[in-house]
């Protein structure tokens, strides 16, 4: 089925039975739009125009997008200047998305009859709006979401462009890569719906937009606004709604005051934030703009820990004061040879490697040498020896984000590391308690802040006469790769018949697949060469390291870098069962406040001589 071309008719037509649309007669046989693209389906209609999912056959039927906008003018002159100022308009987008790799690219733009037509790339994937309406985003979520809007943000507005209607269903995360997308940009609109006598005005989503572009004076602050909203909506599941007589439902924001209430429905639903993302928030939520952020930058920077800020206080339901140094010193390791006292065993596995498209294209059979520690009460922990070597730690300059760069070489002398994910049974054997949500004993302990997991490595080795410790960033992604320099151990992409993380998505060709919402037990998937299970997804897992931006200065031999960074904040490595798949690769790294208690947090140890 497609729809009809009469441009004020959306009704199905079925080329293949009948040449005229029964409801309005009009003629749809060989006609295309700009004689070249056959509209498919209606996406989505407004005041503006309508949307059109749509495939090029000039360009072997590729898919595509079709924005139809009518001019809310009259008159040959005002048409023409109309006309004259989308061309513009398009020129800018064109500009945009030719220079930045998550603005959709605009492949065209016509005009035909009394519309006005862009054709943009298509991008394959999901809205956040769809994402909210499965559930609320976690603070992990919204930090990671500023981090890659902001830039594409700043990208904008240093080109003097406002996109004017940020919101979540404008927001997309692309398919393919895992990457947010900024779609419908409001410029075109604009053009298209105002008169020539007020150009400022008009464009904006009530529930999102600041009162200053209400009133016709948007500004890159106003932007800024709108991705503060989007923030507050995403965490608190909240959205603005319509009653039975068309009035304005909106549980987060109270006209009357001008006061956002995301703090409040956040503690009715019995979640907390830090301290520091809900500064941010509420800096974006400002009501007068002059007290906003004024550039993304600016959001940027605090988000990224500024260096020259002191350490945040603690709230006053904080029920403990953090320590962020451990009590044991971080040793650089001084032979590969730390396993000939121990009594040392040898297990067996499975090592397969796959293609793009997910299937399997080898398997040899491994082993791994390992000792025990007796835990009581039958519990034990299996320390994995992984070999000493060099590796080149990071991405290459065709994959991953800036904060895994340069990719560098990194000698790591030899440790023992957990072969699982510390296991539930495991904590509360050194700690008495279990503070995870998804409960089990073989699965991996979670929601675990980093001080405790620092508790643990000191109360195992109390226990044991062992010093053990969180690995070193570089000791964690030398264990995962495993001798590999593929995104993942298993090669150029990962299945959820591998991996515990959100099949929905994926990362090259491979179909999409199962989404288990939930943590599974620990050796339920196939190891890496090392032996080592779930480096990949199932759990994020803390390292010993500050944070840094990226790898200018950092250590070369293998030891945690405790320099010049931030103390606050740690090193996460290896996704989760909440993450797409990109966030699961062997470079991919993130930091959360040595606070941050979430349940897809968790991690495993390191013992060296």
């Amino acid at each position: 089925m497609q729809i009809c071309q009469n441009l004020h008719c959306s009704n199905p037509f079925n080329p293949d039975s009948n040449k005229f649309c029964m409801s309005c007669g009009h003629s749809n046989f060989g006609k295309l739009l700009g004689n070249r693209y056959r509209v498919l389906k209606l996406l989505g209609e407004g005041g503006f125009g309508k949307t059109y999912a749509a495939e090029d056959t000039g360009r072997f039927d590729d898919a595509c997008v079709i924005k139809q906008f009518f001019p809310q003018v009259s008159g040959t002159a005002a048409l023409t200047k109309a006309a004259e100022l989308f061309k513009q308009e398009a020129k800018r987008l064109f500009e945009l998305g030719e220079n930045h790799p998550q603005i959709p690219r605009l492949l065209a733009y016509f005009e035909q009859g009394s519309s006005l037509y862009l054709v943009q790339e298509f991008v394959q994937g999901q809205t956040l709006l769809a994402e909210l309406h499965q559930q609320a985003f976690s603070e992990e979520q919204i930090q990671q979401l500023l981090v890659d809007l902001l830039p594409v943000l700043q990208f904008i507005h240093d080109r003097n462009v406002i996109h004017r209607d940020i919101k979540p269903e404008n927001i997309m995360r692309r398919q393919k890569d895992g990457k947010l997308v900024l779609i419908d940009f409001g410029g075109a609109k604009q053009v298209t719906q105002t008169s020539l006598a007020r150009q400022a005005t008009g464009i904006y989503t009530i529930g999102y937009a600041p009162s200053e572009q209400m009133a016709g004076f948007a500004s890159p602050a106003s932007d800024l606004y709108a991705l503060g909203a989007t923030c507050a909506r995403l965490l608190t599941q909240s959205l603005a709604t319509q009653d039975a007589n068309g009035n304005l439902c909106d549980r987060l924001y109270d006209p009357y005051n001008a006061q956002w209430l995301w703090r409040e429905r956040l503690q009715e639903k019995d979640i907390t934030i830090s301290d520091e993302l809900g500064q941010i928030i509420d800096k974006l939520l400002k009501h007068v703009a002059r007290e906003r952020y004024q550039s993304a930058a600016e959001v940027l920077q605090d988000l990224n820990f500024n260096k020259a800020k002191v350490a945040p206080s603690l709230s006053p339901q904080s029920p403990k004061v953090i320590k962020v140094i451990p009590k044991f010193k971080s040793s650089l390791f001084q032979s590969s040879q730390v396993s000939n006292t121990l009594p040392l065993k040898t297990f067996e596995f499975d090592v397969i490697t796959v293609d793009t498209r997910g299937k399997e294209i080898s398997r040899n059979r491994s082993s791994a040498q390992f000792f025990e520690e007796e835990l009581g009460s039958g519990i034990t922990l299996e320390m994995v020896s992984i070999p000493g070597g060099k590796f080149m730690m990071g991405s290459s300059l065709k994959e991953g984000h800036e904060r895994e760069k340069p990719q560098h070489p990194v000698k790591v002398s030899g440790f023992f590391i957990g072969k699982y994910e510390v296991t539930q049974a495991q904590y509360k054997a050194i700690m008495g308690s279990n503070p995870s949500k998804f409960k089990g004993d073989t699965r991996p302990v979670e929601k675990v802040i980093w001080n405790e997991a620092i508790e643990f490595c000191e109360k195992l080795s109390h226990k044991t006469g062992r010093t053990y410790r969180l690995p070193s960033e570089a000791e964690w992604e030398y264990a995962c790769r495993a001798g590999t320099t593929t995104p993942f151990y298993f090669g150029e992409t990962i299945t959820s018949n591998l991996v515990n993380y959100d099949g929905n998505y994926v990362y090259a060709s491979e179909l999409q697949s199962n989404y288990r919402k939930q943590t599974t037990p620990v050796g339920s998937f196939l190891p890496n060469a090392f032996g080592l299970y779930d480096m990949h997804g199932n759990a994020w897992e803390w390292c010993e390291d500050y944070y840094h931006e990226n790898y200018q200065g950092a250590p070369m031999n293998g030891s945690a870098w405790l320099t010049a960074g931030d103390g606050i904040y740690r090193l996460l490595r290896g996704g989760s069962w909440y993450n797409v798949p990109s966030y699961c690769r062997s470079a991919n790294r993130i930091c959360a406040g040595v606070d941050n208690r979430n349940l897809y947090i968790s991690f495993r140890v390191v013992f060296s001589k």
